[in-house]
């Protein structure tokens, strides 16, 4: 089994600093809200994109999926009570001559053997397409 730590102090009314590894994140943890740093409902869009991202990294040699780029678009929809998040929507966009059944393939793993996206996906509708970008 793997195992994760991520340690969060308070810094001040406006903000609080994650830590992991060598690695610092500003979190929004001001009642007014900021816009440099990410809120908890945002990171966690956040974390649903960067599992789609690092699963992608992974799966990719391993079906021979050749690619330029990708983006990832998370859209979420917060209910106010009680607080939840509803739904999660995502748009991946490859840039990539990979044919059509290669790019289903892809998303097919994506969604299969993904730690945020199978932890998120029970309590949520959680649901997105992986596409070629337009310039292909």
């Amino acid at each position: 089994m793997l195992e994760y730590e991520v340690t969060a102090q308070r810094v001040d009314t406006h903000g609080s600093l994650a830590q992991c590894k060598q690695a610092q994140l500003v979190i929004d943890t001001d009642l007014d809200g900021r816009p440099d740093a990410f809120n908890p409902a945002e990171l966690l869009l956040a974390a649903v994109a960067a599992c789609i991202l690092k699963n992608l990294e992974r799966i990719a040699p391993m079906i021979h999926f050749d690619y330029r780029g990708v983006t990832v678009k998370v859209h979420g929809v917060r209910q106010d009570s009680p607080p939840k998040m509803m739904r999660i929507e995502y748009e991946i966009t490859v840039d990539s001559d990979e044919n059509d059944r290669k790019l289903e393939l892809m998303h097919e793993n994506i969604r299969k053997y993904g730690t945020v996206y199978n932890t998120v996906a029970p309590g949520t509708e959680l649901k997105g397409i992986l596409r070629r970008s337009a310039s292909v």
